[in-house]
């Protein structure tokens, strides 16, 4: 039997070139697994569509690099209702049900935590772009699909292309929820600060920055990450967010932007499968390994 299965997708699992991109993916899968082991926990690792692989056999998955998921999103959620069953989901079923979907920042916001400014426009209630703006008094906005994540069908929308913007987001909206949210300068100037946080205590931060004349700071589109030493108020902000969650997770991390004011906002909080950098701290996988265990 074993304890603890850490799930990636397939092209992370064995992979026959390592780059130095897998090579930081297997980094921090040796860590976690090392961290977890010498707790006397026993550590298996495979895909999450591998069809021979025996589900019931592990007391509980570990949710990491599946980062094929949101493209497959129908053939995941045929998976995760049958794995279920079988084993304990860490995170939980119920946050990830909760967090797969960005309608969860509505949840937060009443919930007294600030977020980036969001409107949603979804299936059956369509509404163009420029009508959103014209009631939100947006000018530049971002549209992003309510599933997806690496800035998937993730598009800048500046004041004069919303025209030409249209019909894409139309097409989109018929295939998705998507959202709306107004364009963050400070995100071109700063970047991106991600707060990393095991089972409701703050780890280690990174930044993340765009590259030159580019919004998007994945790394995916030339973004850069640094180390990053975030403020009392800026740990205490992450901490909240996730002390505002139901159950608490085991593991995640809280993406902050500032407006023009400085005001901290949440840009999404990532609780499913999320980059969490332990290669940066490694001391983290430690606090990482305790949050799993208390599930178990």
């Amino acid at each position: 039997m074993t304890d603890i299965t850490l799930l990636t997708c397939k092209t992370y699992f064995q992979p026959k070139e390592v780059t130095p991109y897998i090579s930081n993916i297997l980094q921090e899968r040796k860590l976690l697994q090392a961290a977890l082991e010498k707790r006397g926990v026993k550590v298996d690792c495979t895909y999450w569509d591998d069809p021979n692989y025996d589900w019931s056999q592990t007391k509980a998955v570990v949710f990491r690099t599946i980062w094929d998921y949101f493209e497959r999103y129908d053939e995941f959620s045929i998976w995760i209702e049958k794995v279920k069953t079988q084993t304990q989901l860490i995170n939980p079923k119920s946050l990830i049900d909760w967090n797969i979907d960005k309608h969860y920042l509505a949840g937060l916001e009443k919930k007294g935590i600030a977020i980036v400014p969001t409107a949603y426009v979804d299936t059956d209630a369509y509404r163009s772009i420029d009508s959103v703006c014209a009631e939100k008094g947006w000018t530049d906005v971002v549209i992003k699909p309510a599933i997806a994540g690496g800035a998937f069908h993730t598009h800048k929308v500046c004041q004069e292309e919303r025209t030409s913007f249209e019909d894409l987001f139309k097409k989109l909206v018929s295939e998705r929820d998507m959202l709306i949210q107004p364009f963050q300068e400070t995100i071109t100037s700063f970047g991106e600060a991600s707060l990393m946080v095991f089972n409701g205590k703050y780890t280690h931060a990174i930044l993340k920055k765009a590259k030159a004349g580019d919004y998007r700071v994945q790394d995916d589109f030339g973004g850069t990450v640094y180390d990053y030493t975030p403020t009392p108020e800026e740990i205490a902000f992450a901490e909240n967010v996730f002390n505002a969650c139901d159950p608490m997770p085991a593991y995640g991390r809280a993406d902050i932007i500032w407006d023009t004011e400085g005001t901290i906002l949440l840009g999404e909080l990532e609780i499913i499968e999320p980059e969490l950098w332990v290669r940066n701290q490694p001391v983290s996988a430690e606090e990482f390994a305790e949050g799993i265990l208390k599930y178990l």
